[in-house]
């Protein structure tokens, strides 16, 4: 094979993008290396300069005429484009949090920032991925490197019990998840690559084996701890509450994200003779986690576990758009996340300066809060009512767009239960809100009277401040101003041919079922 064929096959330009990354994360270690601690002040912008390097390139690739590269194992479409987008977004906004975190914290931030672009790395492979040693070895990077992350304040014991529980959860789940990719190989007849996966099976008339039943569980279980969803969910409120808080940011969004890049991928492409069955079970999935999310999320009095549970809760409604399987259903759950990032790191900014000014993450010490720090009140105050959804906030047409979905396919009893929960959630959200907004000055809590004065002019807090007013501005126009993400995720599943063979193919199925009554 000569060079300029072998080249073609490649076609590494498509992942431009990871590459910007890896060189990026190259030059933070070697300025590091060079430089020590002097590096400090300014190695998180080289950083955030990289990764909207990268989303500068991925703009540039939107609508490419060849997006399929290494011989199949990589595809940079538009749906690709879209969640590699979200994840690098959300690692930006997570080096901005960080900084002043990681540098109270005692530790290096530069090893922080490197694992933290390791695991952005993992994230964004893992959402062009079409072939499964290419889908593993993502998969990995992303986890172990989430793994170290979790686990980074090793001074502290609560961290290290975290990490350690997310290891083993996470261990567990991806041999479950490697189990059932590996019963896909072989019922497949060797075949590696998503496509020729399916090929394969309906090629052998395997389209109802036991088999293939049983691998379709384990992959979705894999997928389930990855996106959080009950009842994959166990790490989750233990791994948020002591996790560094610009980790389980991280992770609420660039993590959850991959994972629903995964399973759209995976299960449109490899399980298209299983439909109905893996929509049955993400039903399940979707009714859980709703209820247990929300439900448990009432009782909590740590804000970093109230947003764990409200973070399983999210991902109930998420789901809605997959088990929709319509052209509005995956658009609706591009938009939703592309909404979750601000609002949900808006939020999570919010905690981390409360707690660098106090120390402590309980609900109850956010009392008369509005007194002391009006940004901070106003910032978690809108991003905790764009969670549950009140207009004309974004995270409201994110759950109108994806309840609207879910109707027009017909999933009524999800769209009820979405709309019930909704509203249990909000409870538990307007509760922070009251409680920072409304208490009299003598109900305020010991820990707001002792409040630090507000100063933005101390090391480090400078980039906490800019994340905090670009999440805070987008969170509050994204809904008011959606049109442009409303024709984003539209045309990123219209320029997306995967997705659209696989809703043809469905309106096909469901066109025969309602005909078949008529004839007989």
């Amino acid at each position: 094979m000569d060079f300029a064929n072998l080249a073609s096959q490649l076609n590494a330009g498509t992942i431009l993008p990871e590459g910007i990354v890896i060189i990026t994360l190259l030059g933070v270690l070697i300025v590091d290396l060079i430089l020590g601690r002097t590096s400090s002040r300014w190695i998180g912008y080289l950083a955030i300069a990289g990764l909207l390097t990268s989303i500068v390139a991925l703009y540039f690739q939107w609508d490419a005429a060849n997006p399929i590269s290494f011989s199949g194992g990589f595809n940079g479409d538009d749906l690709s484009i879209v969640f590699r987008g979200v994840i690098a977004l959300s690692a930006v906004v997570t080096i901005l949090m960080s900084i002043r975190y990681v540098e109270q914290s005692g530790t290096a931030l530069a090893e922080f920032i490197a694992i933290l672009m390791s695991a952005t790395l993992g994230g964004m492979f893992l959402s062009g991925a079409s072939e499964l040693v290419m889908i593993f070895i993502s998969l990995e990077t992303l986890s172990i490197s989430s793994y170290l992350l979790t686990g980074y304040t090793k001074r502290d014991p609560r961290s290290n019990e975290a990490a350690l529980k997310y290891l083993l959860i996470g261990a567990s789940s991806t041999a479950v998840f490697l189990y059932g990719v590996s019963l896909l190989y072989g019922l497949s007849g060797g075949e590696t690559e998503l496509s020729a996966i399916a090929n394969g099976i309906a090629t052998a008339n395997l389209g109802q084996s036991l088999g293939l039943v049983i691998a379709l569980v384990f992959v979705i279980a894999g997928i389930g701890f990855k996106i959080s969803a009950a009842p994959f969910h166990q790490w989750t409120p233990d791994v948020y509450e002591g996790a560094p808080t610009p980790v389980i940011a991280f992770l609420s969004v660039g993590s959850k994200a991959a994972g629903f890049a995964l399973a759209i991928r995976l299960l449109t492409t490899a399980f298209p003779l299983v439909a109905d069955e893996w929509r049955f079970v993400f039903t399940a999935l979707a009714v859980l986690s709703m209820i247990l999310g929300n439900v448990v999320a009432l009782a909590q009095t740590s804000m970093k576990r109230m947003l764990a549970y409200s973070s399983i809760a999210q991902a109930g409604f998420v789901m809605i758009g997959l088990i929709a399987g319509t052209q509005a259903g995956y658009a609706s759950m591009i938009f939703y996340l592309l909404v979750y990032l601000f609002m949900n790191l808006c939020g999570f900014t919010c905690i981390i300066l409360f707690s660098l000014r106090t120390g402590t993450d309980q609900i109850a010490e956010y009392s008369g809060l509005y007194q002391k720090d009006p940004l901070l009140t106003l910032a978690l105050s809108i991003s905790l009512l764009s969670l549950g959804g009140i207009p004309p906030l974004a995270g409201f047409f994110g759950k109108i767009y994806l309840f609207w979905a879910g109707w027009q396919a017909g999933l009524y009893g999800l769209v009820l239960l979405g709309l019930v929960t909704s509203v249990v959630s909000i409870y538990y959200y307007i509760r922070v809100v009251k409680m920072m907004v409304v208490k009299e000055p003598q109900e305020m809590s010991d820990v707001v009277k002792n409040y630090p004065e507000v100063r933005w002019n101390l090391p480090g807090l400078r980039p906490l401040q800019v994340g905090l007013v670009i999440t805070l501005i987008a969170t509050s126009i994204a809904g008011i101003l959606s049109n442009p993400l409303f024709t984003l995720a539209n045309n990123s599943i219209s320029h997306t041919p995967i997705l659209q063979a696989s809703i043809v193919d469905r309106t096909q199925v469901s066109t025969i079922s309602i005909r078949q009554p008529e004839e007989l």
